[in-house]
């Protein structure tokens, strides 16, 4: 499926692309027509369709099952490749925006991310878990909404970073500002509302007699290995290492099941990073941990069972090209998208 071609874990894909977050409950024209106006204006590469496990500032009370929903931005983004409808929050397992740009920009360190949302998220973002940060996380592209417009321009949000608002006309440059930055993008307001989409088919189910579904539970199942490729790939987050990549090795390697690369820029760097990683894993439990080059200037092996990382110094991670070796080919490795 498509959503499964994006990584939790991040690559090294390049270009410009927009994420657009929210329940999709269902999804709309209208997310096509801010996803289609967004890869227009902005020259983005792609636009992802991030689909929420569940939205803080609602209630469940009507909320689809979380497939249901992922099935309906699949269902808007049909036709278009550039336009991908994802599941990576929830197998991110984050709930809060911030948390999950916060992730997504360490994760994927040569995407120019822009978060794209409506003017009426424009004005509720004051109440989002630490907004502010959001704002200086990523540069933003408002799109104008059906009675929200105007508030979104008087908001709260718009008149404490009225300094960074850059004006529409310079669309095509703010994937490459360093942020904050933040537009107002002028165009057509689509009249599409997931909200008289479900009362309308709430209106059908009850002339029909049909009971309206529970939610079901979205959270997906996370192994040992899941769990131990996390608390690796967060200890090398912490420490600044960059391009982290995770390769399965299921079914091609027997000495594991994962394989974790990651950079460091210096000799010093790398063998802080071992020694913290080495630290967690310990207290964590695990016993007979095998490394090789650590206190080395170019690469370092740290073998924890199920999960074997290798960290490089860039020149030596080139060199031995484990990714290409295991038949990895990042998406920054592609022709760049004009």
């Amino acid at each position: 499926m498509q959503q499964n071609a994006i990584s939790r874990w991040g690559d090294g894909r390049r270009g410009r692309i927009g994420i657009l977050g929210g329940s999709f409950n269902p999804a709309h024209e209208g997310h096509r027509h801010i996803a289609e106006t967004a890869l227009k204006r902005l020259g983005l590469r792609a636009v992802w369709l991030l689909v929420s496990p569940g939205n803080p500032l609602k209630s469940d009370d009507g909320m689809a099952p979380f497939g249901d929903r992922l099935a309906s931005a699949e269902a808007v983004a049909d036709g278009n490749a550039r336009i991908v409808a994802t599941d990576l929050e929830a197998r991110l397992g984050t709930r809060y925006t911030v948390a999950t740009l916060g992730l997504l920009t360490r994760r994927f360190r040569r995407a120019r991310l822009v978060w794209l949302m409506g003017a009426d998220n424009q004005v509720q973002i004051p109440r989002w878990q630490g907004w502010r940060r959001i704002f200086r996380l990523v540069p933003i592209v408002v799109f104008p909404r059906p009675g929200w417009t105007r508030k979104a321009l008087h908001g709260t949000a718009s008149r404490a970073l009225a300094r960074w608002r850059v004006p529409a006309a310079r669309a095509g440059a703010l994937a490459r500002m360093t942020p904050p930055a933040w537009l107002l993008l002028p165009g057509r307001e689509h009249p599409a509302s997931a909200t008289e989409i479900r009362a309308a088919r709430a209106a059908g189910d009850a002339l029909a007699g049909r009971r309206p579904r529970k939610p079901a539970s979205i959270r997906p199942a996370e192994g040992a290995t899941d769990r131990l490729v996390r608390l690796i790939v967060a200890s090398l987050e912490d420490d600044k290492a960059e391009e982290v990549v995770v390769i399965d090795l299921a079914g091609k390697a027997a000495f594991a099941d994962r394989m974790v690369v990651a950079s460091g820029l210096a000799g010093r760097q790398l063998t802080a990073m071992a020694e913290h990683l080495i630290e967690k894993l310990e207290r964590n439990g695990r016993r007979n941990i095998r490394t090789e080059g650590l206190g080395a200037s170019d690469w370092v092996l740290i073998d924890a069972g199920d999960v074997v990382v290798h960290l490089f110094r860039p020149e030596a991670r080139a060199q031995y090209a484990l990714e290409k070796m295991w038949g990895v080919t990042l998406p920054g490795d592609e022709a760049r998208f004009a």
